[in-house]
């Protein structure tokens, strides 16, 4: 793994983990919050709503009053207790009054008739609370509520409910009256969707700023790295730059010591040869002669290779010049037609771009001769105000510019002639096929004004 996607990781691991933390803590705290502020509202509610069942068995205990205050028992009286209580409603169909007997037997039941009379001591809701026996027990501590599962009469559901229940011990009954709960649990549902949502919003923003914080780092990261790759690029480029003008000062030295060394050495070797054959006129042995021209056969290959290590043209009159003798050259020995045409007001160009321009050329040239069967070359230099560009064209066999560019032993000449273009800010384009090849050397005016001219006379 990469030091720049540890340093990322290292920043980005911490701040997920802090943020998956807060949110954990956020969800855990506002849900224990919810649960004891939904036990206080419930509590709350439910305590309000046992005061108006209290109120409401007031009610009841003061409308039969005079019958159970006038100390008969009989059977008459109590049916008459029985009615009135039958009689009193409240809150529509689903409030009203309804007595048992100390027993279970149902005695009063206005909504549900259809009990009176049965004995339901034993009777259970679907939670398994035996419902009856519990209600006696809570109205022989004196009255007390309780909470079960019973069929609410306006839509015949069950529905949680909560009854509060008192006796009259002479009658030995049990009055107890009750409010279901249906309302309240909407109320709880309710709350419970509240936080439910204010928990997902919460978690969405918390989400939002772990997205924002990642993608800080990955922008900042990004910017770093580009930032690096600029510099990174910028040291290539002055390293090729460099490695070329190595080698163009080692080509300079060896040009200048065949010219002024070698090539003085064998032409002092040439007269003295020829001052010999002079003075001995027909005596002098043919070997002699044939020695000499050898020797200038040499001299002449020692001013070649002189002059392609660096050609004097180049330094002196500039790279039009050198371009249209390079192609002199290569006329002579390939026989191929070869033009130079210069476009645009010449403009002095420094070393480096002189150089490599000059180089790009040799080895289009090389490389047309070995493989491309032309005719007619054409090499075009421009000048303009967009920079500087070389054009070489042939009318060869053609070649596939992908495949060579993805061979590993081939297209050797093409990548050095991108180095070398690269190291100088300029751009290499490539377009062949049967009939039609051209190579482009584009440098942008920013390069040109990269790498000023140094006038090596005034030097």
């Amino acid at each position: 793994m990469r030091l720049k996607l540890k340093v990322i990781l290292l920043a980005v691991t911490p701040l997920v983990g802090s943020l998956a933390l807060i949110a954990w803590a956020v969800t855990y705290q506002a849900r224990d919050l919810a649960a004891r502020e939904r036990a206080l509202v419930e509590e709350a509610t439910l305590a309000s709503k046992k005061a108006e069942l209290q109120h409401y068995i007031e009610l009841a205990r003061s409308s039969i009053e005079p019958l159970y205050g006038s100390r008969r028992d009989d059977e008459e009286t109590k049916a008459e207790a029985a009615r009135v209580l039958a009689a009193l409603d409240y809150g529509g169909s689903d409030g009203y009054f309804f007595v048992f007997d100390v027993a279970g037997r149902a005695i009063v039941h206005p909504r549900q008739p259809e009990l009176v009379g049965q004995d339901l001591w034993d009777l259970r809701d679907i939670n398994g609370v035996p419902v009856i026996r519990d209600l006696i027990a809570q109205a022989h501590l004196g009255g007390g509520s309780l909470r079960y599962m019973w069929q609410k009469p306006s839509n015949l559901e069950l529905t949680p409910k909560l009854s509060y229940v008192v006796t009259l011990p002479r009658w030995n009954w049990m009055i107890g009256t009750g409010v279901y709960l249906d309302d309240v649990q909407a109320t709880m549902d309710q709350l419970d969707r509240q936080v439910s949502a204010n928990i997902a919003a919460t978690m969405g923003w918390i989400a939002g700023i772990a997205v924002l914080g990642i993608a800080l780092i990955g922008g900042c990261a990004l910017v770093l790295n580009l930032s690096e790759s600029r510099i990174a690029d910028a040291k290539l480029r002055l390293l090729a730059r460099q490695v070329v003008q190595s080698q163009e000062a080692e080509r300079a030295h060896l040009s200048r010591e065949l010219h002024d060394s070698t090539s003085q050495t064998l032409v002092s070797i040439k007269l003295l040869m020829e001052s010999a054959i002079a003075t001995l006129g027909d005596a002098a042995p043919a070997a002699l002669a044939k020695a000499l021209d050898r020797l200038k056969a040499a001299l002449g290959e020692v001013r070649n290779i002189s002059h392609r290590l660096r050609p004097a043209e180049l330094d002196v009159l500039g790279l039009p010049a050198a371009l249209e003798h390079l192609a002199e050259e290569f006329s002579e020995h390939s026989g191929m037609a070869i033009g130079v045409r210069v476009r645009g007001k010449p403009a002095q160009l420094s070393d480096e771009i002189n150089t490599v321009l000059f180089r790009i050329t040799q080895e289009a040239l090389t490389n047309i001769e070995k493989h491309a069967r032309a005719s007619q070359v054409a090499i075009w230099l421009v000048f303009g105000r967009g920079g500087l560009r070389l054009r070489i064209m042939d009318d060869g066999q053609g070649f596939n510019v992908e495949s060579v560019r993805l061979h590993p032993r081939r297209g050797i000449g093409l990548r050095n002639m991108r180095e070398r273009l690269g190291s100088i800010g300029g751009r290499l384009s490539v377009q062949s096929w049967p009939g039609r090849t051209q190579i482009v050397a584009d440098v942008p005016a920013a390069a040109l004004k990269e790498f000023p001219h140094h006038d090596r006379r005034a030097a």
